[in-house]
C-alpha cells in the first residue's frame, strides 16, 4: 500500500522522501521573492496560513508559562548549583564537572547539563535566572523538535497537538525550569529520535551519525539513561531503512562510532588525567568515572545495589516494594508516578496499536509506520526500565517519557482523524478519549481537596466527545471537528492544572515532584515523605531526640539538638539554619512561615535529611564568619555532603569543601588527606552536622573520622543556631 502526498495532511509520498516539489511559475510570471521574516512567519508554501504562526504561538506560550514565577525556586537544586557556580569561576572546575572551584570533588554526574547553565552564569553572573532560563529554553527546544519530528510525515495540527502536550505534562512543567540534568536529557533524546526518522525517510548516513552524535552527549549528561531507547531506535532502523541490508548494518557501525567518540571522549580525558591533579569523581568509591557509571549510575540503578547509595529499592518482580517505591508493570499509574506523567498514558497506548494497525499492510520501509516504532518503542522501552528499576528512582525522573508520549499521541490522533470514516478509527480516537477522561478523573480524585469541581467536567466533556467522535466520518465537518476540539480540551484539562499548580510554586532540593500537595505520595498517603523507606523523612513527623532517633546519625537534626515533636524541626529551623528561601526539604516552599509553621510539607514526596536532600540557609553572621580572610585559603569551610556544604558555597560565593560527596559516603577526603590540607592551611572551618556521617548506605567511614577528629581537636565557634570549627585553633 502505497501512501501518496495529500496536502490536507502532508504526508509525503513513500517514493521520494518528502513533498513533491512546488510547482514552476507560468511563463513569463515571477514568483515573488520572500523576505527573511516573511519566510519565517509563513513557513512552507504548502502548509496552510496558520500553521507557521501557530507553531510560533505555541513556542512563544511555552516559553511564557514556563518562565513564569520561576525565581520562586532559588537555587533549586543547591547541589547542581554550586557547581554552576563552581563552573563560572574555575574552567577546571567547568570541565570536570566539580561542586567547588577548589576542585575537592565532582558531582555524580558527567558535566554536560551544568555548561550551558555555567556559561549562561559567566555572562549574567549568578542569580536563579541566570542558571533556570537555559533550563527553559531546553524545554522550548524539546517542544520544537517534537513538533517539527510529527510534522514531517504528518500535519502541522498532529505536530501542534504534541507540542502542547509536552508542553503541558506536569513533569515536563517541573523539570524544564530546573537544574537537573534531565532537561538536556530530554532534548537530546528527543532529538535523537527525529533524527533517526530523518534517516529512514531517505537512507542517508548522516542523519544517523547525527542521532549517535546527540545520544553521546545526552550520556555526558546523564549516563546510561541515555542508552535505553538505542536497542528500539537500532531495531527499527535496522529493519525499515530503505537500504540493503549490508548498508544498514554498516550505518549503524558509523553511528555507534559517533556515539563513542561524543560520549567517550571527555570519559577518556577523565580517566587518564592523573588522579593526584584532578578531583575526586564524586559518587565513586575507588575515584573512577567508569566505576560511577557502571555501578552508582548504571547496574546498581537497575538492581537496587548502588554502593555508596542510601539504599536499594523495591524487590524484584512485579509489586516489589522498596525504599524507592514498589516496582511493577503499573508503576508508572500509581499514587507515587500517576499524576506527574500518565495523564495521556493509555490514551497513547491505544493510539500507539492503532497507528500500528493503520500501517499494517505498509512496505518495509513506511515511514509512517517507523515513525510509530522509532517513538513508540522509546516510549515503551523507558517505561518499561522505569517500571522495573530497584535503585534509586525520583517521580521525576518520568520526565524522559514525555517527548515519546506526546509525540505518539499527536501521530495517532492525525492518523486516525484522516481515516475517520472507517468505523475501526473512529472508535480507537473515541476509546483514547474516554481512557483519557477517565484516568484523568481518577488522578484528580487522588487528590480531592484540589479543585473539586474539576473531576466531573473532565469526565462528562470526555465521553461526550467520544460519543460525537463515534459517529464523526458520519457527521459534518464542523461537527466533527467540534467532537475532536472538545475531547482534545477534556483530555488536556486535567494535566494542565496539575501543570498550572507547578508554575505557581517553587520547588527546591533533591527530591521535587509536580502538581498539588498530595499528588504524588510514597509511603502511603499525604505527608508521607519521599524520603527512601517512605513515612516521614528524618527529622519530621513525632520523632523524638535520642539515639537514632529521626534517622540522624545522633537522633536529632545536626547543629540544633532537642526533641522533634509535632513535625517540627528543633526551633522551627533545619539544620545549622533555615531552610533556603523558607522552604521545606519536600522541594516546595514553605509559603507561609517557618518550618513547622504552615509550611507546605505534604505529597512532595520530599523528605530532608540534613544537608543530604538539602541544605541550610547562611545567615548574615555566618557568612561574615566565612568570609573573614578568604582568599588566604582554598576553601573557607568543609562540609559533610554536597548540600550543606553547597548551601554556604552559594551564601558566600566562596569554595567549600564537600565531605563525602552528595551522601557523604564517598571515601574523600580520608583523614589523612583531611589533615594535610589542614596543616597546610588551605581550609578554614569545619561545618558541624549535615550529610549522614557514619549513618546508612555504604559510608567508608571517612566522614565519620574527620568529624571525630575535628570535634576533638579544634575550638567550637557558635553562631546563632549553626556550629563551626576553626581549624586554625587548634583547642590544646
Amino acid at each position: 500500500m502505497t501512501t501518496h502526498y495529500d496536502p490536507a495532511v502532508h504526508t509525503p509520498a513513500e517514493d521520494d522522501g518528502g513533498p513533491p516539489p512546488e510547482a514552476p511559475a507560468p511563463p513569463g510570471h515571477h514568483r515573488p521573492r520572500r523576505s527573511r521574516f516573511g519566510r519565517l512567519w509563513r513557513g512552507r508554501p504548502e502548509d496552510p496560513r496558520w500553521a507557521r504562526p501557530a507553531f510560533l504561538a505555541l513556542l512563544t506560550a511555552t516559553a511564557l508559562l514556563y518562565l513564569y514565577n520561576l525565581d520562586a525556586s532559588g537555587w533549586a537544586n543547591s547541589f547542581y548549583s554550586a557547581a554552576v557556580q563552581a563552573g563560572s569561576q574555575s574552567w577546571k572546575a567547568f570541565f570536570f564537572g566539580s561542586l567547588d572551584a577548589g576542585n575537592a570533588i565532582t558531582v555524580d554526574k558527567p558535566p554536560a547539563a551544568l555548561w550551558p547553565m555555567a556559561l549562561a552564569v559567566r555572562i549574567f553572573g549568578v542569580s536563579s535566572w541566570s542558571i533556570l532560563v537555559p533550563e527553559v529554553l531546553m524545554g522550548v527546544g524539546t517542544v520544537a523538535v517534537v513538533y517539527a519530528a510529527v510534522r514531517r510525515r504528518f500535519s502541522p495540527a498532529a505536530g501542534l497537538i504534541a507540542g502542547a502536550v509536552l508542553a503541558l505534562t506536569p513533569v515536563a512543567a517541573l523539570m524544564f525550569r530546573f537544574n537537573n540534568p534531565d532537561a538536556l536529557l530530554a532534548l537530546l533524546m528527543s532529538l535523537a529520535c527525529y533524527l533517526v526518522v530523518r534517516a529512514l525517510e531517505d537512507g542517508r548516513t548522516k542523519w544517523l551519525v547525527w542521532a549517535g552524535v546527540a545520544i553521546g552527549f545526552a550520556f555526558l549528561a546523564k549516563t546510561l539513561q541515555a542508552f535505553l531507547i538505542l536497542p528500539a531506535l537500532a531495531l527499527v532502523y535496522g529493519v525499515c531503512a530503505p537500504v540493503r541490508l549490508r548498508k544498514r548494518l554498516g550505518q549503524l557501525a558509523l553511528a555507534t562510532a559517533a556515539i563513542v567518540v561524543s560520549g567517550g571522549w571527555w570519559v577518556a580525558v577523565v580517566e587518564l588525567w592523573p588522579a593526584s591533579s584532578r578531583p575526586y569523581v564524586g559518587g565513586s568509591q575507588n575515584n573512577s568515572f567508569l566505576e560511577l557509571t557502571f555501578g552508582y549510575n548504571g547496574l546498581g540503578r537497575l538492581n537496587g545495589e548502588e554502593t555508596g547509595s542510601v539504599g536499594g529499592g523495591g524487590g524484584p518482580g512485579g509489586g516489589g516494594g522498596g525504599q524507592w517505591g514498589e516496582t511493577g508493570w503499573d508503576r508508572m499509574f500509581n499514587s507515587e508516578i500517576g499524576g506527574q506523567i500518565s495523564w495521556l498514558l493509555p490514551a497513547a497506548l491505544i493510539l500507539l496499536v492503532a497507528g500500528l494497525l493503520a500501517t499494517r499492510r505498509a512496505a518495509r520501509t513506511d515511514a509512517v509506520r517507523a515513525s510509530f516504532l522509532v517513538w513508540g518503542g522509546s516510549l515503551l522501552m523507558t517505561a518499561a526500565v522505569f517500571s522495573y528499576m530497584a535503585g534509586i528512582f525520583h517521580q521525576y525522573y518520568t520526565v524522559a517519557l514525555a517527548p515519546y508520549l506526546a509525540a505518539v499521541v499527536g501521530m495517532g490522533a492525525a492518523t486516525l482523524w484522516e481515516r475517520r470514516e472507517r468505523i475501526w478509527a473512529s472508535l480507537a480516537l473515541a476509546a483514547a478519549v474516554t481512557a483519557s477522561a477517565a484516568w484523568g478523573y481518577v488522578l484528580l480524585d487522588r487528590t480531592p481537596d484540589y479543585l473539586p469541581w474539576l473531576r466531573m467536567p473532565v469526565l462528562a466533556g470526555g465521553l461526550v466527545a467520544a460519543l460525537g467522535l463515534v459517529f464523526a466520518g458520519r457527521l459534518g465537518r464542523r461537527t466533527a471537528l467540534a467532537a475532536a476540539g472538545l475531547g482534545l480540551v477534556a483530555s488536556l484539562a486535567a494535566p494542565t492544572a496539575y501543570t498550572l499548580s507547578t508554575l505557581r510554586e517553587g520547588h527546591s532540593g533533591s527530591i521535587v515532584t509536580a502538581g498539588p500537595s498530595g499528588a504524588s505520595m510514597r509511603g502511603g498517603g499525604p505527608g508521607g515523605g519521599g524520603f527512601p523507606g517512605g513515612g516521614n523523612a528524618p527529622g519530621q513527623g513525632q520523632g523524638q531526640g535520642g539515639p537514632g532517633a529521626g534517622g540522624f546519625p545522633g537522633g536529632t537534626a545536626p547543629g540544633t539538638g532537642g526533641n522533634n515533636q509535632n513535625g517540627q524541626t528543633p526551633n522551627g529551623r533545619m539544620p545549622n539554619g533555615q531552610a533556603p528561601n523558607g522552604q521545606m526539604p519536600n522541594g516546595r516552599s514553605n509559603q507561609n512561615g517557618p518550618t513547622g509553621e504552615g509550611g507546605r510539607t505534604g505529597g512532595a514526596g520530599g523528605g530532608g535529611m540534613g544537608g543530604l536532600l538539602n541544605g541550610a540557609e547562611v545567615g548574615s553572621e555566618a557568612k561574615k564568619l566565612l568570609e573573614a580572610d578568604a582568599d588566604s585559603y582554598t576553601w573557607v569551610a568543609a562540609a559533610i555532603g554536597s548540600q550543606n556544604a553547597a548551601s554556604y558555597q552559594l551564601g558566600t560565593g566562596e569554595p567549600v569543601m564537600a565531605i563525602g560527596g552528595f551522601n557523604g559516603t564517598d571515601p574523600s577526603p580520608t583523614l589523612a588527606q583531611f589533615k594535610k590540607y589542614v596543616a597546610d592551611g588551605r581550609i578554614h572551618y569545619f561545618i558541624a552536622g549535615g550529610g549522614m556521617g557514619g549513618g546508612m548506605g555504604g559510608d567508608s567511614g571517612a566522614a565519620s573520622q574527620i568529624t571525630s577528629w575535628v570535634e576533638a581537636t579544634f575550638k567550637e565557634v557558635t553562631v546563632g543556631s549553626a556550629t563551626f570549627y576553626d581549624l586554625t585553633s587548634p583547642t590544646g
